[in-house]
Formats: C-alpha cells, sequence, structure tokens
C-alpha cells in the first residue's frame, strides 16, 4: 500500500498527499432513522358556526369550514332586508384562496340541487357575491373586507324614525 502511495505521490511532484500522512479516519456512527413529526395545524380563530333550519345554509358553512375560510360571521336579515334571510361574509387568504372557496361553494350549491346561483366577481377574486337566494355570501380578501367593512353596516340595529 505504501508503494502505492509513494508513486501516486511522486507523480504529483515527489511531495507526499494530507491524506496518507493522516491517521485512518474512524467509521461514522450509523444515522438515526429520523421520525418525522407532523406539525399541529395552527388554530385559528373563528367564531363556531350554528346549524339553522336552513340546509343551504348549513351547506354552505360547512363548505366554508372545509375550506379554511377566516372570520366567517353570519348576519340574520329577516327583519332587516328582503333580498335573503341571511347573509355570510368570509375571507380568504389571497386571490386563489377566495378563487377555490367560491368555486368549491359554487359545486357544493348545485349538488345540494339549488339551480339558482348567480356570480359576481370572479375574474379578479378581490371580492366574489354568490346569491343563492335566501342566502347571500361575500367572500373577500382581508384587505378589501376591512376597507368595505359590511359586517358593521349590516350588524346596526334598524333605525326607528
Amino acid at each position: 500500500m505504501a508503494k502505492k502511495a509513494s508513486k501516486k505521490s511522486k507523480a504529483r511532484g515527489g511531495k507526499k498527499s494530507a491524506k496518507s500522512s493522516q491517521k485512518p479516519a474512524k467509521k461514522a456512527a450509523p444515522k438515526k432513522a429520523s421520525k418525522k413529526t407532523k406539525r399541529a395545524p395552527k388554530a385559528s380563530v373563528k367564531a363556531p358556526t350554528k346549524l339553522s333550519k336552513n340546509p343551504l345554509l348549513n351547506t354552505i358553512l360547512a363548505r366554508l369550514d372545509e375550506d379554511q375560510a377566516i372570520n366567517t360571521v353570519q348576519i340574520d336579515l329577516q327583519n332587516k332586508s328582503t333580498i335573503a334571510d341571511t347573509m355570510v361574509v368570509t375571507s380568504g387568504r389571497s386571490n386563489r384562496h377566495v378563487n377555490a372557496i367560491a368555486e368549491h361553494v359554487i359545486d357544493s350549491i348545485h349538488k345540494s340541487g339549488s339551480p339558482r346561483v348567480r356570480v359576481e366577481g370572479m375574474p379578479n377574486c378581490d371580492w366574489v357575491l354568490i346569491d343563492a337566494g335566501d342566502v347571500i355570501l361575500h367572500i373577500f380578501r382581508p384587505e378589501v373586507r376591512a376597507f368595505y367593512n359590511l359586517e358593521k353596516m349590516w350588524s346596526r340595529a334598524p333605525v326607528q324614525g
């Protein structure tokens, strides 16, 4: 073995290599198999959604919960307006998230048997409005939701005149 090393060193210019002068390295201990730990899902602050007598509303709320919509709020419109019985306001994290939530909710509404669904705002996905008859759903990006603040406008008590 020494002869081979010396021949190599002569070919390199007569100097011994650093490897030949060092002691042989100890074998490294075998690495332990690392267990991948699953991270706990991030806790999100959500108002608990109440089940209502309206199956369409329950379908929409269940779908929003599955799609991880943020800050979902229900507003009862029965004594405030004739346009719908309930308004739901929620947020998505980004334009893509808003778009995905809207598409999934529309599919769920169609599967539940409600044929009449009108949608506005899908191209930009800053604010998507879904009119499903008895339920109106607003899906916002957080910045846009803060700007328009629909919850404050519709949650106020009606002015008695």
